[in-house]
């Protein structure tokens, strides 16, 4: 195989992403710390160097201009740090909050913010209906690859906006049915489906989707429930 620097640049340069030397390094950095600690933190069932490039590292910025110069944003259910990790590498202005439920992922977010000394980003062990209960309608963006359905991240995720924010969640297939059991508990949250961005990663065959639900009133105060209710009982 060809130079995996040039390898990761060559990947980004082909969907119009142009990487300055100092990311490309920061990118082959984290592939290998995260293949490294895969083991002890069972991050990720995908290791192999061009499938990370293109599954986790490319498909996590993908809507990277869609997002505002220094805004701030809330990835939950980051696990290895994806889609937060990338977009912050691709876009050192934004401000970003990793949260995750499991103290061992969050050990590796935060060993892999300090290696690759990025600024503004911060990575927090909690439950997301605790995080909210102190960071209520606080971010401009509520980004997740979590794989839950849309009733169940709307819930956990348009709280953490403030109005006009922007929840955006990564989706492949079968995003139609799923907008279909999700419409209403989107509007009881106070959100409304603004836009659809399709892209296709033809070096893999993979079509994704990011759904985009603006905010656009306060969400009422119960949500998000506790005691894994948007799991267990999502809204409908």
């Amino acid at each position: 195989m060809q130079d995996k620097k040039q390898f990761i640049k060559d990947v980004f340069n082909t969907y119009q992403i142009n990487l300055n030397e100092n990311q490309i390094d920061m990118f082959l950095s984290y592939f290998n710390f995260l293949v490294e600690e895969n083991e002890k933190y069972n991050l990720t069932a995908i290791t192999n160097f061009e499938d990370v490039v293109y599954k986790h590292f490319l498909d996590s910025v993908l809507p990277y201009k869609e997002l505002k110069t220094n805004s701030t944003i809330v990835d939950v259910g980051s696990g290895a740090g994806f889609p937060g990790i990338p977009l912050k590498i691709l876009r050192p202005d934004l401000n970003i909050t990793l949260i995750d439920s499991l103290q061992k992922r969050v050990n590796f977010l935060n060993e892999i913010i300090s290696l690759l000394k990025l600024k503004n980003i911060k990575a927090i062990h909690t439950r997301v209906e605790d995080f909210c209960l102190q960071n209520r309608e606080k971010f401009d963006y509520a980004v997740s690859r979590a794989v839950a359905q849309i009733p169940t991240l709307a819930e956990y995720l348009l709280p953490l906006l403030k109005i006009e924010g922007n929840v955006f969640m990564y989706k492949s297939q079968k995003l139609e049915e799923e907008i279909n059991i999700g419409q209403n508990a989107i509007k009881i949250l106070g959100g409304k489906i603004c836009d659809i961005k399709s892209f296709y990663i033809k070096e893999i065959d993979a079509e994704r989707k990011i759904l985009i639900i603006n905010k656009i009133k306060f969400t009422p105060k119960i949500y998000p429930r506790g005691k894994n209710l948007p799991k267990t009982k999502p809204l409908i």
